[in-house]
């Protein structure tokens, strides 16, 4: 059965990213900011992260993806664990604890560890931001200097093409942007020309916005999760006191400011929003230039929805949504590739990317 290329393919994909695959990743995340808790694999070329699941009807083996015995015509390897987990700072810091690889190619990392929304009444239902901290595999806050020192032997020792930097929120006005400035410039120095992607909450004082591209940021995501105020407050209780016109601010002024397409938000399929308002809301976003990343909801460890029993999305959903707003993209020229850095970017989480945005 080969499906490559085909609807079929886009069908197999989704169920691939709901039920997961058998199959031994040497890199895979548990714990940390985001959504998912995948293993990092390389689907016909492309990055992409799924759950390993010992029971799943897919089975990777041979260099490609079986179900009932039968191929599903995609190549598939897992991603090798990188040299710089090799490596320790002279603090004794292991690499891998100030930055992770994300697919193949990504050096990724929560500069801020903490967040000042982690508190179980205010915290994101999907985030478990701070359990890798609590857990001994990362530590609270890297130094731009640590942060330079691994992306610099990240790209030397395997091939790195892009970094993404993200932080927990903090208390000042600029909920943790500055900070990054400060990170960016520090990588560029040892690694000139690196694409990277900031991701940040609105910041209070939207100049922040040129700091940070002028320090050197690729492109920027101000990530709102979900667009209707409802399932907000329910999955974001804290996130979501920061109203969306907060948002529509910083996505308009980020837009400005690093370009057309330079500017990404998540919007997670599976909390409950209308299938057809989160489509029409991507799709407004498209039209002022900001690239809605729509990633189905994989509960995490140590998440409260995954303590309470939270099921990722139906498969189909998952494929109908994104199938529709990959056609918005591709009539709009918007590919995730021309991010340059970032989520959309590296596309691993999404399926968009599989179809064709």
């Amino acid at each position: 059965m080969n499906t490559a290329g085909t609807e079929e393919a886009l069908a197999a994909r989704a169920e691939m990213a709901v039920y997961g695959v058998q199959v031994d990743a040497p890199v895979r995340r548990s714990k940390g900011a985001g959504p998912s808790d995948d293993g990092h694999l390389v689907v016909d070329g492309a990055n992409a992260t799924l759950p390993i699941v010992a029971d799943s009807p897919y089975q990777v083996r041979d260099g490609g993806v079986y179900r009932n015995g039968l191929s599903l015509g995609l190549s598939v390897e897992p991603v090798r664990r990188p040299h710089f987990y090799d490596l320790t700072t002279a603090e004794g810091i292991p690499y891998q604890q100030i930055a992770l690889l994300h697919g193949k190619d990504v050096l990724a990392t929560t500069v801020v560890q903490t967040c000042i929304r982690y508190d179980e009444s205010t915290r994101c239902r999907f985030c478990s931001i701070e359990e890798s901290l609590r857990g001994g595999a990362t530590v609270a806050a890297k130094t731009p200097r640590q942060l330079a020192e691994v992306a610099e032997a990240a790209v030397r020792l395997d091939g790195i093409t892009q970094m993404v930097m993200t932080t927990g929120t903090t208390t000042g006005p600029d909920r943790g942007a500055r900070n990054l400035v400060r990170c960016v410039r520090a990588v560029l120095e040892a690694v000139p020309g690196l694409p990277i992607q900031v991701q940040i909450e609105p910041p209070g004082d939207l100049s922040v916005l040129t700091d940070l591209h002028d320090a050197g940021a690729t492109s920027i995501g101000i990530h709102v999760e979900s667009l209707d105020d409802e399932v907000r407050r329910r999955w974001m209780p804290g996130k979501s006191t920061v109203p969306l016109s907060e948002y529509n601010a910083a996505w308009d002024e980020a837009v400005r400011v690093f370009g057309r397409n330079r500017v990404s938000t998540y919007l997670l399929i599976g909390m409950g929003e209308d299938p057809d308002e989160l489509v029409a809301g991507a799709a407004e976003l498209i039209s002022r230039g900001i690239y809605p990343f729509v990633v189905p909801l994989r509960p995490m460890l140590g998440t409260l929805a995954r303590l309470d029993g939270v099921r990722p999305p139906d498969p189909q959903l998952v494929r109908d949504i994104t199938a529709r707003v990959a056609a918005l993209l591709k009539t709009a020229e918007m590919q995730g590739a021309d991010q340059g850095a970032g989520c959309a970017a590296c596309g691993a989480c999404s399926l968009l990317s599989a179809a064709g945005a």
